[in-house]
């Protein structure tokens, strides 16, 4: 499984980034008294009792923000909210039960996730008496805390962890890979008219979904279930999207928004381009959200008898996706026709291929033993005089495969270098068309190792 993700949410000015940089004790979001500095998602792979999670810091609920940017922040939440596998509800137990407060307990009373009710600033037990009056906002567990006072740091890390998602069989450390094969969740996405619909309708053989000639008939995303060879799948079919400043109505703007939470939800996307289209400023959002949701990912050429008819070649629509899209050069692409079904099975075939990589755990052995070999072939250059130093590596989630290097001093080790390393996990390890998650990590005090993998090279 992915790394358990929490999502801290809240009315503006309740703590919520002090308590990301209280949790992971040190400076990480920005703390600021005026409503609404904290706009994108802020987030931190933490390490605690065996387990590694990421926080999220997010922008405050019902703020409005003064660069018009109410709509973006509001995205970012909802996307932390969507990702999240435990949310912590945030209050001011200094300033009591406010409206606002209310407000964000009804958006969060109707998300099915665990939460927890963390009463921040209670910087004295004599505080500790209001508390109650928050018990009407949510049926989550309380935990009291104060950043300011530093009071019950253990206990909202115990409770964080106690509601964490239990690691499934096959999660341990040294696992090869995962025991059973889930329903495979399929996103079909892209701009209008690429033939979304059309493909649906060829997987279940049925005229499941509306097609239409009519750009932006599917207005909602809907699930279709259909089986293959004896296994089952879910296909999302999502709105056509169009540019932001073409969005005509309400209906179109959601439309947006649930194609984004298709991604979110998919375990591999499919995006689809129009043989017959060049690539657009749409196709490059769906593009970028994808990257930033590390989906495992197939580009689908869609109309492929009508590029062959224009002489159109494969190898030129590779270069072209891969020119436009320089740092998706793993995601593989299939030339598909959907209206007579071409394709389209080995398509099927691809998506469960690059989801069984994405799932598979390489045991740290064999993880360091590569890391090690590509530190001799090519050893990080030094800075400000320090030598880059990687203790050991282990992989700490899949779905992307999620991999922390502890070093000296993750500043050392610049953008390139890391790209290299990204590299040639790709190329050595079975992860060669999904996107990877690298973490560097300076290594704590009480850490055990001492040595660096050089140092341990020259020990062999």
């Amino acid at each position: 499984m992915s790394v358990p993700q929490v999502a801290i949410v809240g009315r503006p000015n309740v703590g919520k980034s002090s308590i990301l940089n209280w949790l992971v004790r040190k400076r990480v979001s920005v703390v600021d008294p005026t409503a609404g500095v904290t706009r994108d998602r802020v987030t931190y792979l933490m390490h605690e009792s065996e387990r590694y999670f990421e926080l999220i810091d997010t922008g405050g609920m019902g703020v409005e923000d003064s660069d018009d940017l109410t709509e973006h922040i509001e995205n970012q939440i909802e996307s932390a909210i969507a990702r999240a596998d435990l949310i912590l509800f945030v209050v001011d137990g200094q300033s009591g039960v406010v409206p606002l407060d209310r407000e964000v307990a009804d958006r969060l009373r109707k998300i099915d996730k665990p939460k927890l009710l963390v009463v921040n600033k209670c910087d004295s037990p004599r505080t500790d008496d209001e508390v109650p009056e928050f018990f009407s906002l949510t049926d989550a567990p309380p935990v009291i805390v104060s950043v300011k006072g530093n009071r019950n740091r253990k206990a909202l890390v115990s409770a964080i962890l106690e509601n964490l998602p239990t690691p499934i069989e096959g999660e341990q450390e040294d696992g090869q890979s995962l025991s059973s094969t889930p329903e495979l969740k399929l996103a079909i996405v892209g701009r209008r008219n690429v033939g979304k619909s059309t493909f649906i309708n060829t997987l279940a053989e049925a005229d499941r979904v509306i097609v239409s000639e009519v750009p932006g008939t599917t207005r909602d995303s809907i699930d279709v279930r259909f089986d293959l060879d004896g296994k089952f799948f879910t296909a999302i079919d999502t709105p056509g999207v169009r540019k932001r400043k073409s969005l005509a109505n309400d209906i179109e703007f959601y439309g947006l928004l649930r194609a984004k939470r298709s991604i979110r939800r998919a375990d591999v996307v499919f995006m689809f381009f129009d043989s017959q289209e060049t690539i657009s400023r749409v196709d490059k959002q769906l593009v970028d959200e994808i990257t930033s949701s590390y989906k495992s990912c197939v580009f689908v050429v869609n109309k492929w008898d009508l590029a062959q008819q224009s002489k159109m070649t494969t190898e030129a629509w590779t270069e072209y996706l891969f020119s436009t899209f320089g740092a998706m050069r793993h995601v593989p692409i299939a030339f598909v026709t959907a209206m007579t079904g071409r394709n389209t099975k080995k398509l099927i075939n691809l998506a469960q291929s690059i989801y069984k990589q994405a799932r598979i755990r390489v045991p740290t052995s064999k993880l360091n033993k590569l890391v090690r070999a590509a530190i001799v072939n090519h050893p990080p250059p030094s800075r400000q005089n320090k030598r880059p130093k990687i203790y050991y590596a282990t992989q700490v989630g899949t779905e992307p495969p999620t991999i922390v290097l502890k070093c000296n001093d993750p500043a050392l080790f610049d953008i390139g270098w890391k790209r290299y390393l990204l590299g040639v996990f790709r190329e050595q390890l079975p992860f060669r068309e999904v996107p990877i998650k690298l973490y560097m990590r300076a290594k704590a005090s009480d850490d055990t190792a001492d040595q660096s993998l050089e140092e341990l090279q020259s020990i062999d």
